[in-house]
């Protein structure tokens, strides 16, 4: 009875021995991929559970077939009036629901695990990532420290200050430019702004400036002459010519 309700011994042993064979696989896989330490472990973890899921939901899969099957069996021992038989197919389907359910708990617990060991992952990998950040930062530091900071700054300064004396010195004049005398200079540019002057006063006026006009005022135009007798006359010839 026992034999039929929870398979053969052998199958047991045979399906351990093809999970034994996949975790086995999974280590020599981890070996070539040359992974070591927390990555070896988590690939590892990973794996493993992996495959427990794979084989928990195979045995899940024959369990259903199992009371399903009893159920068919049931049934027609029902139809043969058969009562007794028909409730000993009714407890075994019923023990093979109860076999369901404990796989069904023992899938939730690994998802849980794997679920947590992607979480531990991510956490490790992000505290690597600020280790090595605080680690540059830190490298920097030393590369670039305040001290080194000032005295690049004392140079660019002093660099400055050079410059600008080199500039002035080349703005200096040099030779026959340096005997002229300012003053003598400006005497002789107001004497010819004053003979400029005197030529302008002395040249004849050609034409009289217009009359300002006051403010406010407006210039008055001349009223158009009224036409006589004899101008419509003589338009009245030029009209009649142009007929």
């Amino acid at each position: 009875m026992f034999t039929r309700l929870f398979g053969k011994p052998k199958q047991e042993a045979n399906a351990l021995t093809t999970l034994d064979k996949l975790n086995e696989g999974v280590l020599v896989t981890a070996l070539r991929l040359d992974v070591s330490g927390l990555e070896m472990d988590h690939y590892l973890a990973v794996s493993v559970g992996k495959n427990t899921l794979e084989m928990l939901e195979k045995k899940e899969g024959v369990l259903l077939k199992k009371a399903a099957a009893e159920v068919e069996k049931a049934k027609e021992f029902t139809r043969a009036k058969n009562k007794r038989a028909a409730i000993q197919c009714l407890k075994r389907k019923r023990l093979y629901e109860q076999q369901i359910e404990q796989l069904g708990n023992f899938q939730l617990r690994i998802h849980d695990q794997m679920i947590m060991l992607e979480g531990a992952k991510a956490t490790t990998e992000t505290v690597d990532a600020l280790r090595t950040g605080a680690a540059a930062m830190k490298a920097m530091q030393k590369a670039t420290n305040i001290d080194d900071v000032d005295k690049t700054m004392d140079e660019i300064n002093e660099q400055t200050e050079n410059m600008k004396q080199i500039q002035e010195a080349l703005a200096t004049p040099i030779g026959a430019a340096t005997d002229f005398d300012e003053d003598e200079l400006e005497a002789e540019l107001e004497e010819l702004e004053g003979a400029e002057l005197e030529e302008q006063l002395l040249q004849p006026a050609t034409t009289a400036p217009a009359a300002p006009i006051p403010a406010g005022r407006v210039p008055v135009r001349p009223a158009p002459l009224k036409n006589t007798a004899e101008d419509d006359e003589l338009a009245a010839l030029q009209a009649e010519m142009a007929l």
